[in-house]
């Protein structure tokens, strides 16, 4: 027996050489894979971005696609798992931007573009190094040799070649529609990049002037200068006498028109039944004035500032708020007021409050029949993915989220007023417009705008596999066979992914969909470093190894369920890795001891007993109930392998009967082996620096057949 194992397991001393010789087998690249006979298995890491450094949301999904992966490999798929990063445009531009602040006192525009864009490039190299690292410290068994990132050319030509392909489909246009505007960090944003805030709100109920019939209800005052009709509900019998009608006042100083219109749309329970419509400024008025036809001026500016003439231009949203709710005392047109709690839209970044504007943007039209998909839309073509079975999404739960968010889908804002990203390859010359991916020539000006990342993010599976190129990996390893992420994205990505694959290639991204939840502190909440809360997934490691780590991240998580989690918890874990050493100390001088010999009957069961264990894992991991899988294996090994087993064992092996010695001594081993194989994927470094230490195991554990039932 090696003597290492007199001593406890120390994961610090081993795991970055067991890495490494993961790493230098090449076993990572499906193409060198020893026995690979059951078709190809391909999965996309989701690319973290690379301005930030692990956290337990990471370490979870990483968890969670390694378990699958390692177990998929040793059951003898062509395996591949692509990593990558994100660029996480807005996000690291901002960080940049931030530190020139603070240390050079310049900003971006001192700078210019290409200076600024240099420095954001050495960032992203520094910062990649780091995530890539931490990737390998949780044992990611990746194929680094096709690593990919969002900003690299090969994903460059294929973010080009989708825009122009969408574009001339009638897929992207430009037009005049409402965004979410950043006024602190001066660009449009997406919905995932709002983080909404609960706040205290004043909800004012008033009317525009005395002879004005109807009363409505607001929370931002400051946007009434800016309503162009009232809305109501067509069956309202309040109202039905005014439907159709108009009415010229001077509202706060400012001249408007103001015509009552019947509206499918509005909810008559709802504060006083009636809807002041503000089209420049909201998404639902500017859907009401489409359909009615209505005025849509804008009043608010890029910099939250009033633009209107009078006492209120100038003023800043909430100075003018305060004026507007002073004139309605003053005038006798303040009914009631009242606070309430309402979720603000802030931008995630910047933390500005989100102004819905007009603005000139790029956009793709998901509502626009497509000739070559049989004249289906990008909402019915990402609608029909998901009904037809095409891609299954667990837990089914999510299903039906899904599509409710489809059938509320807007056309996708895709420009960004920021310097690092895709530059939209749009060019202008003297009144013409000329989309390309490169300058059509001498004197054509390249549009500022840079693309959503979302945009190049959503093109990953196919992207990462050398699309547009006809590449052999594209076609052996897409649609992929599993996207595993956490519910919180399942829009902003997954079904953006559907979309782009649809259209551009005609097929589903991926055929599964597995959906983990958010990892919590003890308590439930969030971890955040305001709370104080945060976990540190490399801390941990260091502590208990990245084995703790792992479980501690899958057992009890079931699909699309938040998990609690504690140091204590890992802790526990660690235990567990050294219950699996301590295994193999007894087996090991068992085996010293007794020798090996013929198995007998009464014996063999012990075996079979492992098998079935190792079965009922196999299940539950198809089913993609790794929490069910690893508990099975845990409580086999613990409570009945070690704890009942190797007791009832030790009068054998130190008894009289040679032959019945053996015979136990060998179904130890045996069983061994099977309990190290079905922990792998799990437990990736204890098991694998265990079965090097034993006898007769020539090569690595992470190629090792995956036990099956005799």
């Amino acid at each position: 027996m090696d003597d290492k194992f007199l001593k406890p397991y120390d994961p610090a001393a081993t795991e970055a050489s067991i890495y490494k010789k993961w790493e230098d087998s090449g076993y990572f690249n499906p193409d060198n894979l020893p026995h690979a006979d059951k078709g190809p298995f391909s999965i996309v890491l989701p690319p973290p971005n690379v301005t930030g450094t692990l956290h337990m949301g990471h370490a979870a999904m990483l968890a969670v696609e390694d378990i699958i992966v390692r177990h998929k490999r040793m059951q003898g798929y062509k395996t591949l798992w692509i990593p990558g990063t994100d660029s996480a445009a807005i996000a690291t531009q901002s960080k940049v931007e931030k530190e020139i602040q603070k240390n050079e006192k310049k900003s971006r525009h001192d700078l210019g573009r290409e200076e600024l864009l240099t420095r954001i490039d050495a960032f992203t190299e520094e910062s990649k190094t780091t995530i890539i690292n931490q990737l390998r410290r949780m044992g990611s068994s990746l194929d680094w040799s096709r690593y990919a990132y969002t900003m690299d050319e090969v994903r460059y030509s294929a973010v080009m070649e989708a825009f122009v392909r969408m574009y001339d489909a009638g897929l992207i246009y430009r037009g005049n529609r409402i965004v979410n505007w950043d006024p602190k960090g001066q660009t449009t944003i997406s919905d995932d990049e709002i983080v909404h805030e609960e706040r205290k709100a004043s909800l004012v109920t008033f009317t525009y002037s005395k002879d004005f019939p109807i009363a409505i209800s607001t929370t931002r005052l400051e946007t009434k200068v800016g309503d162009t009709a009232v809305a109501v509900h067509p069956d309202d019998v309040r109202y039905k006498e005014f439907v159709g009608k108009t009415y010229d006042v001077v509202f706060a100083g400012v001249p408007l028109h103001i015509k009552i219109v019947a509206d499918q749309s509005v909810d008559p329970a709802f504060g006083t039944g009636a809807l002041g419509v503000t089209p420049a400024h909201s998404q639902t008025d500017w859907d009401i004035a489409e359909r009615h036809n209505l005025e849509r001026p804008q009043v608010i500016n890029e910099y939250a500032k009033m633009t209107v003439e009078g006492e209120l231009n100038g003023k800043k949203v909430l100075e003018a708020r305060e004026y507007v709710l002073e004139w309605l005392k003053k005038e006798g047109l303040l009914q009631k007021e009242e606070e309430i709690t309402q979720n603000v839209s802030t931008a995630e970044r910047t933390g500005g409050i989100i102004e819905p504007l007009p603005k000139l943007q790029w956009f793709v039209a998901v509502n626009k029949p497509i000739a070559e998909r049989g004249g289906k839309t990008l909402k019915e073509l990402m609608r029909d993915s998901v009904q037809s079975g095409g891609v299954t999404i667990t837990p089914e739960r999510f299903e039906k989220i899904y599509f409710h968010w489809i059938d509320n889908l807007r056309d996708w804002c895709i420009s960004r007023q920021i310097w690092f990203g895709h530059r939209i390859p749009v060019w202008y010359k003297d009144g013409e417009t000329k989309v390309s991916a490169t300058s059509p020539g001498e004197g054509w000006e390249q549009d500022q705008d840079t693309l959503d990342t979302w945009f190049s993010s959503g093109l990953w599976t196919f992207s990462t596999l050398g699309w547009p190129e006809k590449t052999d990996d594209l076609k052996t390893y897409h649609p992929t066979a599993l996207l595993e992420t956490g519910y919180d994205i399942l829009f902003f990505w997954v079904a953006r992914m559907i979309l782009m694959s649809q259209f551009l290639l005609g097929e589903v991204p991926f055929k599964n969909v597995y959906l983990h939840g958010l990892v919590r502190d003890s308590k439930g909440r969030k971890m955040s470093k305001s709370l104080g809360n945060i976990i540190d997934p490399l801390d941990m490691v260091e502590k208990y190894g990245a084995d703790a780590v792992r479980l501690s991240l899958i057992m009890g998580a079931a699909p699309g369920n938040d998990l609690k989690l504690d140091e204590n918890r890992i802790r526990g874990y660690k235990n567990f890795a050294n219950k699996v050493w301590n295994i193999t100390r007894f087996v090991l001088e068992s085996t010293d001891t007794a020798g090996e010999g013929t198995v007998l009957p009464e014996d063999a069961v012990i075996v079979e007993e492992m098998r079935k264990m190792s079965v009922e894992v196999t299940k539950h991991i198809d089913d993609y109930r790794l929490d069910l899988a690893a508990d099975a294996a845990y409580q086999c090994i613990w409570y009945r392998f070690a704890d009942v087993i190797l007791e009832e064992s030790k009068p054998f092996i130190k008894g009289t009967d040679a032959a019945r010695a053996a015979s136990r001594a060998t179904v130890l081993r045996q069983s061994l082996d099977i309990i190290l194989a079905t922990l792998h994927p799990f437990m990736p470094y204890v098991t694998e620096e265990i079965w090097g230490s034993l006898p007769n195991n020539k090569d690595l554990l992470m190629v090792e057949s995956w036990p099956v039932a005799n």
